[in-house]
C-alpha cells in the first residue's frame, strides 16, 4: 500500500475516534465542543410549550442510554435516570405529548378513549346504548386520565422553589400520606399509605412537597415496589441527604376482588439510602417512628 494513503487512513480514523469522544462528552457532560451547537436542560423538540426552570443538572446516568445506544455492543439500561431533562420522572413513552397537545388534541385523545370505552361494554356482554351506560365511556376516559395526571406533571412543577438551606441536620418524617394508584398488571386499584423520612445536609424541602411527589408518581401506572422506590431515589436526587427512607403498606384490589381473593391482606415495602440504609440503628428509629 502507498505511504500516502496509509497516512491519510490512519488520520481518518484518528479523526472519526477524536469525534466520537467529543460526542461522549458532550453527552456526558451536557456541553457542546462545537461552538455551533447550543443545549439547554429543558429542551424539547417534542414540545412548543413554555419550559419551566430546570432546577436539576443532568447528571451522567441521565444521558447514558443515549450514550449506549452508540454503542450495540452494550445492553441498554433496564431503568432511565430517575429526572430527565425536562424535570418528568421515569416519563413513559408519550409523556411529553400528552402533556403540550391542544384542547383539540385532548379532546381527540378522549374521543378515541370513549370509543374504546364503549367496545370494552360490548365486548363484556353490555348494551352500550342503555340509559345507564350511554355517557359510561367518556366518563370512564375522564376519570382514567385523572387516575393518571402523575405522566403530566414535572418534577421541576413539583418542587417549583421549596429548597431552603437550613441548619438542620436531623430526622424529618412525614407520615401516613394517603396514596392511589393503579396497578399495572390488571388496571386496578391499590391504596394505602406512605411514610417519608430523611436526614437533610443543611438542605431542607417544603413539607408539602413530599406528598405532592409521592401524588406524582402514585398516579400512574404503577407496581408497589417501583413506586416506593420512585419516591426515595428522587428524594435524593432533590436534596442529596445524608439518608432517605420510605416505607408503603397498600391493599391491592387485584388480590381482593379477583385472583386469591384475600381481603385482609397488605403489601408492605421500604426502600432505604444513606445513612437509613448503612446504620442499624438510624433505621430503626425511623421504623419504630412510623409504626
Amino acid at each position: 500500500m502507498d505511504s500516502s494513503h496509509q497516512t491519510v487512513n490512519e488520520a481518518t480514523q484518528q479523526q472519526l475516534l477524536l469525534d466520537a469522544a467529543n460526542l461522549k462528552s458532550e453527552l456526558l457532560l451536557g456541553v457542546s465542543t462545537s461552538p455551533s451547537v447550543t443545549a439547554t436542560a429543558t429542551d424539547s423538540p417534542l414540545s412548543t410549550r413554555p419550559q419551566t426552570p430546570s432546577i436539576f443538572q443532568p447528571s451522567s446516568n441521565a444521558t447514558q442510554n443515549q450514550i449506549q445506544q452508540l454503542d450495540h455492543t452494550q445492553k441498554p439500561l433496564q431503568k432511565p435516570h430517575p429526572i430527565d431533562l425536562n424535570g418528568f420522572s421515569w416519563p413513559s413513552i408519550g409523556t411529553e405529548k400528552r402533556r403540550s397537545e391542544t384542547a383539540e388534541e385532548k379532546q381527540a385523545r378522549l374521543d378515541k378513549m370513549s370509543g374504546a370505552v364503549r367496545t370494552l361494554l360490548e365486548c363484556i356482554g353490555e348494551d352500550a346504548d342503555r340509559e345507564g351506560l350511554l355517557k359510561t365511556p367518556e366518563r370512564y376516559a375522564k376519570a382514567l386520565m385523572f387516575f393518571t395526571k402523575g405522566y403530566e406533571e414535572s418534577m421541576n412543577d413539583v418542587v417549583n422553589d421549596a429548597l431552603f438551606d437550613e441548619d438542620h441536620e436531623e430526622m424529618v418524617i412525614v407520615r401516613d400520606i394517603d396514596i392511589f394508584s393503579l396497578c399495572e398488571h390488571h388496571l386496578v386499584p391499590f391504596c394505602g399509605k406512605v411514610s417519608i423520612g430523611y436526614i437533610p445536609n443543611r438542605r431542607v424541602l417544603g413539607l408539602s412537597k413530599l406528598a405532592r411527589i409521592a401524588e406524582m408518581f402514585s398516579r400512574r401506572l404503577q407496581v408497589q415496589e417501583r413506586l416506593t422506590k420512585q419516591i426515595a431515589v428522587a428524594l435524593n436526587e432533590i436534596l442529596q441527604p445524608q439518608g432517605v427512607a420510605v416505607v408503603m403498606e397498600a391493599s391491592h384490589q387485584c388480590m381482593v376482588m379477583r385472583g386469591v381473593q384475600k381481603p385482609g391482606s397488605k403489601t408492605i415495602t421500604s426502600f432505604m439510602l444513606g445513612q437509613f440504609r448503612s446504620d442499624p440503628k438510624t433505621r430503626e428509629e425511623f421504623l419504630s417512628l412510623v409504626k
